[in-house]
């Protein structure tokens, strides 16, 4: 398979009349300065396409839902009381057409790749399927179907919150002792066999306050290098519950008590001191932002200007699924600064271009988070690739310098035309090649979903 591209940004900036041969997945060739050949699929631009570090697939079909003021103070918490009462219903057949949604609108929007951070694991009274690993394998299948490159994440959940509390109420369908959970982790290995070789399980630690440090210790050195993701930091209560039982705050309890590098991502990150901002970007790790969903559910802005001086590493995720749009999350992020900085053009280390840095850094840090071999137009490289149409309304009046801060700030999803997931060319002209079936399935589980929600 061959790309031909008026422009495609590489390794050393932009080159134009792009030739790129793709094969078994992988870049296999790059040349510039060439004529477009027969059987060649011209694009416009062409980027290395971004992964989404961190998806709730399943939240995708309550967007919307929580939204109505009833009273008192909503927050996170309140948000969650109503997310635990939705699952109850979920089925996993649901599970997998909701997810098979998720991931095309993710590909539509310019993601080559999906963190799913999968926590719904049994059935709705805390009992184990027949197959332990049946939901995983229900997120493995969307993802086939998409085509979208995967790297599952099982989420160990013990415990309610922190101090050991007990599981209740939705929490039930989460919970996994460190033994079930490392055999969940090998069925939804050997799940994989005959999937696309870029698929692939890693392991979620869900929270400190779903945990014990005994058992997320022992659940670590179990699945050893391996992509290793935690949420942590997202609310002040957050921090304040664990500081008091664990005598530290969370993000500096977790630098000072594991090996933090670069396989770890820390999802949010949100409430971080000064101190522990330097600790977390000088260790490798990425931190996972969430932009929409950190706005949505009121956590507060990341603390970027100083992480980007130490030359932290992020990725940007999804999360909740309220709203998928890769554009969205970028300018989210940078807005969220300027809002609180009350200044304009935040998130660059010195004068430059503030879209190049987020768009670039992010594909960067998502493809380590995943543990995938992305991010950049290269040859060797996986062929995750998203081509956007300059000449766009959105796009059309900017120089070549500028597309980057165009396609953050000025445009949405609909600039993109293809996308490339490991070489599968799952979006063409603007329109995913499985749409309809993915959406028919869609829109027949939420009808479900909606009947036994009013029942």
């Amino acid at each position: 398979m061959y790309i031909f591209a008026k422009r495609a940004w590489l390794a050393d900036g932009w080159q134009q009349d792009v030739r790129i041969h793709i094969a078994r997945g992988m870049i296999d060739s790059i040349r510039t300065g060439m004529a477009m050949q027969t059987g060649d699929t011209p694009v416009d631009t062409l980027l290395p396409a971004l992964a989404n570090l961190h998806s709730h697939s399943f939240q995708r079909a309550m967007a919307g839902m929580t939204e109505y003021h009833a009273g008192g103070r909503d927050s996170f918490w309140t948000w969650r009381d109503l997310m635990y009462r939705f699952v109850d219903h979920l089925r996993p057949d649901h599970m997998q057409a909701i997810a098979a949604q998720v991931f095309m609108e993710m590909q539509l929007a310019g993601y080559a790749s999906v963190g799913e951070f999968h926590y719904l694991h049994h059935q709705n009274n805390g009992i184990a399927y027949d197959n332990r690993a049946e939901t995983s394998q229900r997120i493995i299948a969307a993802a086939q179907q998409s085509g979208i490159g995967l790297t599952h994440l099982p989420v160990l959940y013990t415990y309610g919150g922190a101090g050991k509390q007990a599981l209740a109420g939705g929490q039930l369908r989460f919970g996994n002792s460190v033994a079930e959970f490392g055999d969940l982790v090998a069925q939804a290995t050997s799940a994989l066999t005959g999937e696309p070789d870029d698929f692939q399980v890693g392991i979620a630690i869900h929270s400190l306050r779903a945990t014990a440090p005994d058992e997320m210790a022992q659940a670590i050195a179990q699945h050893p290098d391996v992509p290793t993701h935690i949420h942590i930091a997202e609310q002040p209560q957050e921090v304040a519950e664990l500081s008091a039982w664990l005598g530290q705050r969370p993000v500096e309890w977790l630098l000072n008590t594991q090996d933090i590098g670069p396989r770890w991502c820390l999802v949010h990150a949100t409430h971080m001191t000064a101190a522990e901002t330097v600790a977390l970007a000088q260790s490798g790790a990425v931190a996972g932002l969430c932009p929409i969903t950190e706005a949505n559910l009121g956590d507060g802005p990341f603390n970027g200007p100083q992480y980007l001086a130490e030359n932290g590493r992020f990725g940007i995720g999804s999360d909740s699924n309220i709203h998928i749009s890769l554009t969205e999350e970028l300018r989210t992020l940078e807005y969220s600064q300027r809002l609180r900085d009350v200044q304009r053009n935040v998130m660059v280390k010195q004068a430059g271009s503030v879209g190049q840095t987020l768009y670039l850094a992010a594909a960067q840090g998502g493809a380590q988070a995943l543990g995938r071999k992305a991010g950049v137009i290269a040859t060797g490289h996986l062929a995750d690739l998203v081509a956007i149409n300059s000449t766009d309304p959105c796009l059309c009046a900017l120089r070549e310098t500028q597309l980057f801060d165009g396609l953050c700030f000025a445009a949405n999803d609909r600039v993109v035309t293809d996308l490339w997931s490991a070489g599968r060319h799952m979006v063409q002209s603007g329109r995913h090649v499985a749409q309809d079936d993915i959406t028919h399935s869609y829109r027949r589980a939420i009808t479900d979903l909606s009947q036994c929600l009013q029942a």
